[in-house]
C-alpha cells in the first residue's frame, strides 16, 4: 500500500483559491486512478473530481466543474486540485484518494488507499 499525503490547506476568502497537492510515499502514480473527496461536518464524504493516470481523463461533480481543476504531474509525482472561485459552502476537509490499476469511481468504496486529508475554509 502507499501512504497519500495531501498539503495546501488553509483559510481563503469567498472568491479566493487555494491549490491542493497529493504526493503518494514509496512509489509512483503511474497505473492508478486517483481523486478527491471532501466531506463537511455533518455530512457525508462525496466525490468531486479524480484522474486516470493511464490515459489522462478527467472526472467532475457538478458542484465543482467550471471552479477546480485536477491535474497529474508525473515528474513530480503528484496530484494537485486547483479551486477557484470558492464560496463557503466549499468549506470542508478534502481528502486525496487511490487505487491501483482501476478507472475513476465516484463512490469510497472505489479506492482502496487515503490521506489525511487537509482542512479548506472559505469564510470572510
Amino acid at each position: 500500500q502507499v501512504q497519500l499525503v495531501e498539503s495546501g490547506g488553509g483559510l481563503v476568502q469567498p472568491g479566493g483559491s487555494l491549490r491542493l497537492s497529493c504526493t503518494p510515499s514509496g512509489r509512483t502514480f503511474v497505473g492508478y486512478a486517483t481523486a478527491w473527496f471532501r466531506q463537511a461536518p455533518g455530512k457525508e464524504r462525496t466525490f468531486i473530481t479524480g484522474i486516470n493516470w493511464s490515459d489522462g481523463h478527467t472526472y467532475y461533480a457538478d458542484s465543482v466543474k467550471g471552479r477546480f481543476t485536477v491535474s497529474g504531474n508525473s515528474a513530480e509525482n503528484t496530484m494537485y486540485l486547483q479551486m477557484n472561485s470558492l464560496k463557503p459552502e466549499d468549506t470542508a476537509v478534502y481528502y486525496c484518494a487511490a487505487k491501483f490499476h482501476a478507472d475513476v469511481a465516484t463512490t469510497i468504496k472505489g479506492y482502496d488507499q487515503w490521506g489525511q486529508g487537509t482542512q479548506v475554509t472559505v469564510s470572510s
